[in-house]
């Protein structure tokens, strides 16, 4: 077989494996993904009510939340965003070309380097980063100490988001997958044994624990994944390119994923003028009403990989294709998500949280809120789902700073006008009002600066579904209503759980967008 035949033998079954594998390696990627981030999710609520049960909803929660928007923070801009956007193209492309040993050198010293300095200077920074965050609080000295126990996170978050987005580009999602698991296990585990003795500032250092409990559930995969042989180059007319991580493409990434959390950032501020327990009946709000929107993301977290390898190798239409098939799917998973916390929020609330301090006052208020921040969930979920192609092709592109932007600053003039006469309510719908003004911005720009998707189709069919959530949600509503007084929270919740799922795909197949059709979306 001569050398000429040898390659192009080489092309087909490349070809073929890109057109025929992805499918099955999709569907089982992102089931085995959402399995372990639902465990990650369901320990995060776990630890959520031993913060809720220990602390409640007063002054100590209050600062610790404040320091824990560094590594909320921490984990946006170098997990799940900006690293990821940046590396996961980075990677494939590198892959594509042969090997990511290169890339590994070229990178890794300099990014461990530049983030033990910002952790450094975080740490000294603290009382100034406090002051910033929070500036009603009434005694900062608490918040600051917590600061200084999760500042770690820098350096430990960004380490970790490194892992993840080389594991990612190799098609290894198991250890990504567990971080979150290994995470919150760090920090129960550290609350239950140091609560007594440090009080809140155990949460704070569970936080730290847990960063570093990320690096280590991923490090052995990584390196294993550097063993690996190197792909053969591709051919020179194969459509390849290359991506590099300069700070033409790094700069919009980082400040995307910045202002991005800014809206956690903004809400802190406004929230901290007001009576003590608003801020966590925000973040308790938040973190359960979130969960529809994590979920709705899983496959797109798995295909983000296949839809850069595909713009590295020149496949627009592949790329399209399966970005219009994440759209939908993500879109459909958090309607679903939404309607369920719309119809039975107070419910929810209660099995989840209402023990120890946290008292049925901090459930209602809670409950209401997050009923607010659910009317932004499909457009945080969009926002998750349209970022990726627009990073995916690794080139400079400054509009999606532009459309978060533009929604923070809504964010920030809806806070800054209700926060006066609705409080916490009239925060969380600036959130929502601001997140889904950037979807709409990030969707309208899409075709034109990334992946060509057909704007029209993805609207109708959203559309639909939509319809579907809104009857999903009177269905849940009236369930919640007829059970007899006295009916447990769980089992209210539970049989929410049944009634809202049935009356969304009914109300879907009768809007002509049954949800039998979406099996071939993953």
């Amino acid at each position: 077989m001569t050398d000429a035949v040898r390659v192009r033998a080489r092309e087909r079954a490349r070809e073929r494996a890109r057109h025929a594998a992805p499918r099955s390696f999709v569907a089982r990627a992102a089931a085995l993904t959402a399995g372990l981030s639902v465990a990650g999710s369901g320990l995060g609520l776990v630890r959520d009510q031993v913060i809720a049960r220990l602390f409640g909803a007063g002054a100590g929660s209050d600062a610790f939340l404040v320091a824990w928007t560094v590594p909320e923070l921490a984990a946006t801009v170098l997990i799940e965003d900006a690293m990821a956007l940046l590396l996961v193209p980075a990677f494939s492309a590198a892959l594509a070309k042969g090997g990511t040993a290169a890339l590994v050198r070229g990178t890794l010293p300099r990014l461990a380097a530049l983030l033990a300095v910002a952790t450094a200077v975080l740490y000294a920074a603290a009382p100034l980063v406090v002051h910033l965050l929070a500036p009603g609080l009434a005694d900062p000295r608490l918040a600051v100490s917590c600061t200084r126990l999760t500042a770690a996170t820098v350096l430990t978050f960004g380490l970790a988001g490194y892992l993840s987005a080389a594991l990612r580009a190799h098609h290894r999602f198991l250890p990504p997958a567990a971080v979150y698991v290994a995470y919150n296990a760090a920090i129960i585990t550290t609350l239950l044994a140091l609560h007594a003795r440090w009080g809140v500032q155990a949460a704070a250092a569970g936080v730290a624990a847990g960063g570093a409990a990320m690096v280590l559930v991923q490090l052995p995969s990584f390196v294993r994944a550097l063993r690996r042989p190197p792909l053969p180059a591709p051919t020179p007319e194969s459509g390849g390119r290359t991506v590099a991580v300069g700070m033409a493409v790094v700069a919009p990434v980082v400040l995307f994923a910045v202002t991005r959390q800014a809206q956690v950032l903004v809400e802190r501020f406004f929230a901290a003028g007001l009576p003590a327990g608003a801020i966590s009946h925000l973040n308790y709000a938040q973190k359960v009403a979130q969960l529809p929107m994590v979920l709705s993301l899983m496959v797109c977290t798995v295909t983000f990989p296949v839809v850069a390898r595909a713009l590295a190798e020149g496949d627009r239409e592949g790329a399209r294709q399966r970005v219009e098939r994440d759209l939908t799917l993500a879109c459909v998973v958090v309607l679903l998500g939404t309607a369920y916390v719309l119809a039975c929020a107070p419910q929810i609330v209660q099995a989840l949280f209402q023990r120890g301090a946290f008292d049925a006052a901090d459930t209602a208020a809670t409950a209401s809120v997050m009923r607010v921040y659910a009317l932004g969930l499909l457009g945080q979920s969009l926002v998750g789902a349209l970022i990726r192609p627009y990073f995916s092709a690794g080139r400079p592109t400054w509009y999606p700073v532009a459309a978060m932007a533009a929604g923070l600053g809504v964010t920030a003039a809806a806070d800054a006008a209700a926060v006066t006469a609705w409080g916490a309510y009239g925060i969380a719908a600036g959130n929502a009002a601001g997140i889904s003004l950037t979807a709409a911005l990030l969707l309208r720009g899409l075709p034109a600066r990334a992946v060509p998707v057909r704007i029209p189709a993805l609207t109708a069919a959203v559309s639909r579904y939509v319809l579907a959530a809104a009857a999903a949600t009177g269905a849940g509503w009236c369930t919640t209503r007829l059970l007899p007084a006295g009916t447990p929270a769980v089992a209210v919740a539970a049989a929410c759980c049944l009634t809202v799922p049935l009356a969304f795909a009914t109300a879907a197949a009768a809007a002509g967008a049954p949800v039998r059709s979406l099996h071939h979306a993953v």
